[in-house]
């Protein structure tokens, strides 16, 4: 058994290593749905598992070894021909593939799987071994093993499962602090890995990427060197003519390398968009069986690339979405053969690069969402009064899903009804700096749109100042400039507002939102908040700039999204301004 640090930087590689597997397994095996006589699908669905077993083995994880390897049996006799392939053998199949997946949450954690359901593992043997139509699994039913499996299910190896902190106290004297599961001290931690709040993330780069800013380093700190040698001139009375050119061009080469070693860093942090649509194909077919719904998902954009940090953060929303399609959005069999439509619903998600921003779009070609119907259930459940209701005009109205306790089913189920999930996403998305919108056309479809920034790691944004502070808002926000003065605000019910080209926009006083002192606030920003244009009224434009925002610990004022520093190394703040505002009917709507 190798020392503690290599032992847990086994298991680390295993698990990240399997866990890619598993997760092209899952894509595979719907594939295999639609194309269940596709040879090299099933060839490359045996080998992943055989991989992963072999991987379990060599680890000691009994268990896993156990339940993978009776699911590569039966994919060896779906490639061979021995069995025909049926839905009802996937549902099993995918029933393995979850406990596997389980296995690999429970390993993380303490080095060790828990033997999988009794039930289930009878399911597999028992597909093994008949030809017919596969049982229902069973927590009671009684396993027959044939002879050749009982055989080499009795050469498994018997749980052996590492015992961390023995092995810890063996090789270093002493009891560990705490006890062991995945992480060890900070000194053996697994390469290239990051240990936050119980979630292991990890960046996986290509080696001439690598390469490329491992070079930049070089350079850089070689122009270091060169400022420092011109420094030291210069404080020693040399300033002469060449002098100053060569610290001239000193400085424009750290310019240069700087904004060459930010753009392969923010590189290295792209991935494709593609890594989390592939785990919602399988949601999408296990949830249309479950809700006897024939859908299929198709997918489109997934090269895209995205933030690391953002596509992490992106998981749990889209999830939501993509239930919400199938389960909301999607008519049934007899309301689509009622209204002409095709017997099978497609749900599309999409992905593109726009500019600085990335689209993403969900959508179906189910029922689709009525305005009149989402008014009146948000005044039944009280989120709004009838009044308020009426006066939305139909985005609006669409808008109003994402009020917190929101829903039309009138019955709870294992998929939705409770009214918690859409102010969530919202939340989730607005957290990434971007915003959702929604289209619908009654019997026709739904469409949810997400626009993003394409990273969190540097921000493009607008800085401006009120009296002496420096303040910033992103600049996909921003679509215009505008002076201000007595002769351009309007009074309308005593608020301020602004005709700009046939558009009455609200005027807000930045030093009224912020509660700070009025300055002169000649100039205004035409910002977009939430689906509605207004104006941002401030004292002076800094200018654009491209910046890193730091979150503030401690202490978050409303309205602050973060801080950054100014070229002089003032302090910034970048404003959030959907909670600066804080309006209600600006958050139904948004």
């Amino acid at each position: 058994m190798p020392a503690v640090p290599e032992a847990l930087e086994l298991l680390h590689d295993f698990l990240t290593e399997a866990g890619t597997l598993l997760e092209d397994v899952d894509q595979k095996l719907v594939e295999l749905e639609q194309r269940p006589h596709d040879r090299a699908l099933l060839n490359d669905i045996f080998r992943s598992f055989h991989t992963i077993k072999g991987g379990a083995g060599f680890l000691d994880a009994a268990p896993l070894v156990e339940i993978c390897h009776r699911t590569e049996t039966l994919f060896d006799q779906l490639r061979s021909g021995a069995r025909a392939f049926s839905p009802e053998l996937l549902d099993l199949i995918l029933a393995a593939t979850e406990v596997v997946k389980a296995m690999f949450g429970q390993m993380k954690m303490r080095g060790t799987p828990e033997a999988a359901d009794p039930g289930l593992l009878a399911s597999l043997t028992r597909a093994i071994g008949e030809s017919g139509a596969v049982p229902a699994t069973s927590a009671t039913a009684a396993a027959r093993v044939p002879t050749r499996v009982a055989a080499e299910s009795a050469a498994l190896p018997a749980v052996n499962a590492p015992d961390w902190n023995a092995l810890y106290a063996a090789v270093t004297g002493k009891a560990p602090a705490k006890a062991l599961a995945l992480a060890v001290p900070a000194k053996a931690a697994p390469r290239n890995a990051k240990v936050t709040e119980g979630r292991e993330t990890t960046l996986r780069i290509d080696v001439a990427q690598f390469d490329k800013i491992f070079n930049l380093s070089g350079e850089l700190s070689l122009t270091k060197n060169r400022l420092a040698s011109l420094r030291n001139e210069i404080l020693a009375g040399k300033r002469d003519q060449d002098t100053l050119r060569k610290l001239d061009t000193a400085v424009n080469a750290l310019n240069a390398l700087v904004a060459d070693l930010q753009n392969s860093l923010m590189a290295a942090r792209m991935q494709p968009v593609g890594r989390v649509f592939q785990r919602y194909l399988r949601l999408t077919r296990d949830l249309g069986r479950q809700l006897q719904k024939d859908v299929e998902l198709h997918t489109e954009g997934a090269e895209t690339g995205i933030d690391k940090t953002m596509l992490d953060e992106l998981y749990d929303p889209l999830v939501h979405l993509i239930r919400n399609a199938v389960d909301h959005g999607v008519d049934t069999a007899e309301e689509r053969a009622a209204s002409g439509k095709p017997a099978k619903s497609v749900i599309k998600l999409s992905a593109h690069q726009v500019g600085d921003q990335i689209l993403i779009e969900i959508a179906d070609d189910g029922r689709g969402m009525r305005a009149d119907v989402i008014r009146q259930k948000a005044v039944e459940k009280g989120l709004l009064s009838a009044v308020d209701a009426a006066a939305l005009d139909e985005s609006g109205a669409l808008n109003l899903i994402f009020l917190p306790g929101f829903s039309t089913k009138t019955e709870v189920s294992n998929t939705s009804g409770r009214g918690v999930g859409m102010d969530v996403v919202r939340t989730n998305i607005q957290r990434l700096k971007g915003r959702i919108e929604l289209s619908s056309v009654p019997g026709q479809g739904t469409r949810v749109r997400i626009v993003l920034p394409l990273t969190l790691a540097v921000l493009p944004v607008l800085m401006f100042r009120l009296m002496s502070q420096a303040y910033a808002l992103p600049l996909s926000q921003v679509r215009e400039i505008i002076r201000l003065g007595e002769d351009r605000i309007q009074l309308v019910a005593g608020r301020p507002q602004v005709v700009l080209r046939g558009d009455v926009l609200p005027v807000h006083a930045l030093g009224d939102l912020v509660g700070g002192p009025v300055g002169t606030e000649a100039v205004g920003a035409v910002v977009e908040c939430g689906d509605r244009p207004l104006v941002l009224a401030v004292d002076s434009f800094v200018g654009q700039d491209e910046v890193v925002i730091k979150a503030l610990d401690g202490y978050k004022p409303k309205g602050v999204a973060g801080a950054t520093q100014s070229a002089d190394g003032a302090l910034v703040l970048v404003l959030d301004l959907k909670e600066l505002l804080d309006v209600p009917h600006l958050r139904a709507v948004a």
